[in-house]
C-alpha cells in the first residue's frame, strides 16, 4: 500500500508539471510558439515511437481483440481529449488558471468511475460534486470579471472542462485495463495503437517558423514523462494500492502545478487563486470520505 501512494505521488508529481510545460511550449496568443496541435498529437506520436522500444524489449504479449474497446477509450481520454483541449486553453488561459479549474479532476474521475464500476455514492458525495463545479464556474465568473470587467465564462474555462472529463475517462478505463495487464503496457499499447493518427498530424502541424529552445524543452517534457513514463507510475500505483486510496494523491496536483508555474513561467498567484484551490480541494476531499455501496 505504501508503495502504491509513493508511485501515485511521483506520478501525480509528473503530471503537475504538465499544465505550465504544455504553455510553455504552446506559448500564447501574443507570444505563439509551437501549435497547440502539434503539442497534443506530437507529444503522443513521440512517445508512441519511444513505446514501440519499450514493448519489443519486455517481448510484451499481443493485445486481445477483446481490449480495444478499453484501449480506444483510453486513448481518446489521455492521448486526444486531455491534451489537444488542455493545449488550446492554455493558449487563452495563464497555466495558474488552468491549474485551479483542473482541480476538480479527482472528483470527476471518482464519478465516472462510480458509474463505470455501478456504485451507488452517498447523497453527500453527489452535494460535493455539485459543489465542487459551481466554485469552479464561480471562480471563471470571478476570473473573467478580475481581467476584462465583465462577468461571463470564457471558451477556455469551457476548453479546461472538456480536458478534465476526458482525462477522468481516460484514468478509469486505464486503470481496469491495468488489472488485467502489466500497467506499464498499458499506456505502451495505448500509443502505439494511436499512431497511425498521431504521427501524421503531428508532422502536418510541425514548425515552420524559428521555435524558441525553451518550448522544445516543454515538448519534450510532455512527451517524455506527461504523456509516457508518467504513467508507468500512474497505473502502477492504481494496481497495487487501489484506484480509490491512490487517487487520494491527486489532490496535491492542483497545488503542485501552481508551485511550478511560478519558476517555469514566471507567473503570479494572487489571493483569488489561493482561495478557490483551497475550497476546490476541500470539496474533493470530502467527497472522497463518503461512503460508496453497489
Amino acid at each position: 500500500m505504501r508503495r502504491g501512494l509513493l508511485l501515485g505521488l511521483l506520478a501525480i508529481t509528473i503530471f503537475a508539471f504538465s499544465i505550465p510545460m504544455t504553455r510553455l511550449a504552446s506559448g500564447s496568443v501574443e507570444d505563439p510558439q509551437l501549435h497547440p496541435l502539434f503539442v497534443a498529437f506530437g507529444r503522443a506520436a513521440l512517445a508512441g515511437l519511444c513505446a514501440i522500444a519499450y514493448l519489443w524489449w519486455v517481448r510484451a504479449r499481443r493485445i486481445t481483440s477483446a481490449d480495444l474497446g478499453a484501449f480506444g477509450l483510453t486513448a481518446a481520454g489521455v492521448v486526444l481529449g486531455w491534451p489537444i483541449f488542455l493545449g488550446l486553453a492554455v493558449r487563452e488561459v495563464e497555466a495558474v488558471h488552468a491549474s485551479v479549474v483542473s482541480g476538480i479532476l479527482p472528483l470527476v474521475t471518482a464519478m465516472i468511475a462510480a458509474r463505470v464500476l455501478r456504485q451507488r455514492p452517498s447523497n453527500v458525495f453527489w452535494l460535493t460534486a455539485v459543489a465542487g463545479c459551481a466554485l469552479v464556474i464561480a471562480y471563471a465568473l470571478l476570473r473573467s470579471w478580475q481581467i476584462s470587467g465583465a462577468v461571463h465564462v470564457v471558451w477556455a474555462d469551457l476548453l479546461l472542462l472538456a480536458a478534465v472529463v476526458s482525462a477522468s475517462m481516460g484514468y478509469v478505463s486505464g486503470a481496469g485495463l491495468s488489472a488485467r495487464m502489466p500497467p506499464e503496457q498499458v499506456i505502451c499499447w495505448v500509443l502505439v495503437l494511436s499512431l497511425p493518427l498521431t504521427l501524421p498530424v503531428s508532422v502536418y502541424y510541425s514548425p515552420s517558423t524559428e521555435i524558441r529552445v525553451s518550448s522544445w524543452v516543454g515538448f519534450l517534457y510532455v512527451a517524455l514523462f506527461s504523456m509516457w513514463l508518467g504513467f508507468f507510475a500512474w497505473y502502477r500505483a492504481l494496481a497495487i494500492g487501489g484506484t480509490v486510496r491512490v487517487s487520494q494523491v491527486q489532490l496535491l496536483q492542483p497545488f503542485l502545478s501552481l508551485l511550478f508555474c511560478v519558476p517555469v513561467l514566471g507567473e503570479s498567484i494572487d489571493l483569488l487563486t489561493i482561495t478557490f484551490s483551497l475550497l476546490i480541494v476541500a470539496t474533493v476531499f470530502l467527497s472522497k470520505r463518503q461512503a460508496v455501496s453497489r
